[in-house]
């Protein structure tokens, strides 16, 4: 089982370090983002957590239907002075959810490095050091074939300008032209179609994503979505 890439928006930045020439920055996802793919790929019924030792291990276990069984992995998450709040429960969640490959791909990331031109960076009250108030955004990010991350553009959410941009197409990026290739792509409604009528046919949504090599139905084009529901006879 293959889950699906990040998109742009489902990926956070937070400021690693602060320093009076600038701030860097790291990616990553939160709890909401993997139960979400986690409900889009097996289904909200097919999988589910378990946490032990006062929620610092977590288990996902996804239903496998040509098995019968549940199928789990594990991890401990670990009480971070950034993730503290967050709490126990959730880092080691996500870090179990990185074991079945959701957001892997944020492990290749560039070092991201914004300079004190593009942000506004303030002595502490205490004179003891930098910090940095503004929040950022991923607008755009791009894969190669190997899932790895070669393009990115991020902006500073306060003054709306690009502070961080890879690869040529982070630089070409245009909104109007990815609204204009999701149209290509499948609909909730036609998604919905399909989750009632591939089990009416005794099928699995598992099996279909694989003959169609996508790891969700949200990935399917309109024109496979036909194909799919001519060969089921629901033309």
């Amino acid at each position: 089982m293959e889950f699906r890439t990040l998109k742009a928006n489902e990926i956070e930045c937070r400021i690693a370090t602060v320093k009076s020439n600038g701030i860097s920055l790291l990616l990553y996802k939160d709890a909401r983002c993997d139960m979400n793919i986690l409900d889009e790929t097996v289904g909200k019924l097919n999988w589910k957590r378990e946490h032990s030792r006062d929620n610092a291990n977590c288990t996902v276990s996804i239903w496998d239907d040509d098995k019968g069984i549940w199928v789990s992995k594990e991890d401990t998450g670990t009480e971070s002075f950034t993730e503290k709040q967050k709490g126990l429960a959730s880092d080691s969640f996500k870090r179990a959810c990185f074991n079945w490959g959701i957001g892997r791909e944020l492990y290749t990331a560039p070092f991201i490095w914004i300079p004190s031109d593009k942000c506004e960076i303030s002595a502490k009250q205490n004179g003891n050091g930098s910090t940095c108030y503004d929040r950022f955004r991923v607008s755009y990010v791009g894969y190669d074939k190997e899932r790895n991350i070669d393009a990115l553009k991020i902006e500073n959410e306060k003054t709306g300008k690009v502070v961080f941009s890879l690869g040529r197409n982070a630089g070409n990026y245009n909104p109007a032209n990815q609204e204009e290739s999701l149209k290509n792509y499948v609909t909730e409604s036609q998604v919905k179609t399909l989750e009632i009528c591939i089990p009416k046919h005794k099928q699995t949504i598992a099996n279909v994503c694989r003959v169609y090599n996508v790891s969700g139905l949200r990935e399917l084009t309109v024109e496979q979505f036909k194909k799919l529901m001519r060969n089921m006879g629901e033309e």
